[in-house]
């Protein structure tokens, strides 16, 4: 407005010092001819104020807005609409598009939908996606560092894993194992605490896990392998399958909310806890490095904060329905709830041990990653003692919970 008011006043002063001076002349001197060419020249002044006046009459135009989309094809190694997993991949791909106002256009494509679960590390490696959202201890095979950025055996609960990602080096470990494929990771939900599993029998020893075939993936299986038992890697859509046919004998799976709904116990009674293999289990959203570090900040900022939001959000999802859930198994379906007894924790404990010594001295940087694991276990697992733990142990033995 005030370059509006300056210019229109320029004109007008102008267009009137012009007037003035011709009036003034023309009234001393009557000699019209040597006026001419100040009289075509105020006339010129006053076309030019008229169009300036109708300029100025009209709205200002807005600037132009340069409008274009940025693709992001998304895959996942979970079914679609899969309760606990699915869906929240989903929620979180909508969400990156939702507030990039659509700067992001975004398609997401469940497990086998453009490729099959376990495909998905490649294909976003590769270009031919920008982003997968996965279980990150899949590819422990590729690397064993990658474990630690899902779950380990006896490792880091929930918000331990969160200490230690954001503010104990974790987010940067993270950072230097992705590069080393061509990825930036970030944490986009975690499950919390894991059952033990699904067993059509008893397990009063280690003893009972020889010969038993499990699905259980990572450094857990790991360590079912050395108690004896033959550890299968299966994506979630197809666990039912094996188990109700035999091909295995037992499954873990997540916990009550997400099991519900794969109907284990159709084949397997037995539902044992707690899980050692995974006490806090980390899902990740991995995207193209190349791709990644060509956005603009902003979308940058925008799909680390959908991100940040999706992983409190699965994990208070997870804790809002893992009772009622627990209580439907067991009134309605007949399961058997049973705890792992000391005998066999401590079984899992020594063979854990021998799975994280190797994994750890594996590289330089899987040293690195188990080492920085170790220290946030330690720091932040002591302080639960003192907290957490042990108001929960106190509340729930008064309240009689």
């Amino acid at each position: 407005m005030e370059r509006r008011s300056f210019i229109t006043g320029a004109v007008v002063g102008a267009g009137a010092g012009a007037v003035a001076t011709y009036a003034t002349l023309k009234a001393t001197d009557p000699d019209e001819q040597r006026f001419a060419d100040l009289e075509s020249r105020l006339k010129s002044a006053q076309e030019k104020l008229a169009d300036a006046e109708e300029q100025l009459a009209k709205p200002p135009e807005a600037p132009a807005v340069v409008s274009s989309k940025i693709d992001m094809v998304i895959v996942s190694t979970w079914p679609r609409d899969f309760p606990g997993l699915g869906i929240p991949a989903q929620r979180l791909a909508a969400r990156i598009e939702e507030l990039s106002d659509g700067q992001i256009a975004v398609q997401y494509f469940a497990a086998g939908e453009r490729v099959g679960a376990f495909d998905s590390f490649d294909e976003v490696a590769s270009g031919n996606a920008q982003a997968y959202i996965a279980a990150d201890y899949y590819w422990k095979g590729k690397h064993p560092g990658w474990a630690a950025y899902t779950s380990i055996p006896f490792g880091l609960t929930y918000t331990e894993m969160d200490a230690w990602i954001k503010y104990m080096g974790g987010q940067e470990l993270w950072d230097e194992l992705a590069g080393e494929f061509g990825l930036k990771n970030y944490a986009c939900g975690n499950t919390g605490v894991q059952m033990g599993g699904w067993f059509n029998k008893e397990i009063n020893s280690a003893d009972d896990l020889k010969g038993l075939k499990m699905r259980i993936p990572g450094l857990g299986g790991d360590v079912m392998a050395k108690l004896g038992a033959s550890p299968v890697t299966l994506p979630g859509g197809q666990i039912y399958e094996n188990l109700v046919s035999g091909a295995i004998d037992a499954t873990e799976w997540v916990g009550p909310y997400n099991d519900y709904f794969m109907k284990f116990y159709e084949a397997a009674k037995y539902y044992y806890w707690p899980g050692m293999h995974e006490p806090g289990s980390q899902l990740a959203f991995g995207m193209n490095a190349s791709w990644w570090g060509a956005l603009p900040k902003n979308l940058q900022v925008i799909i680390h904060a959908a991100c940040n939001e999706e992983n409190s959000r699965t994990m208070a999802e997870t804790n809002a329905n893992n009772g009622t859930y627990l209580k439907k198994l067991v009134t309605e379906n007949g399961v058997v709830l049973k705890e792992f007894n000391d005998d066999v924790y401590d079984s899992f404990g020594e063979a854990a041990a021998e799975v994280f010594a190797e994994a750890r001295g594996s590289s330089d940087l899987a040293t690195r990653i188990f080492d920085s694991v170790s220290a946030a276990r330690a720091d932040v697992g002591k302080w639960a003692e003192f907290s957490d733990v042990a108001f929960v142990s106190q509340r729930n033995r008064v309240l009689e919970l």
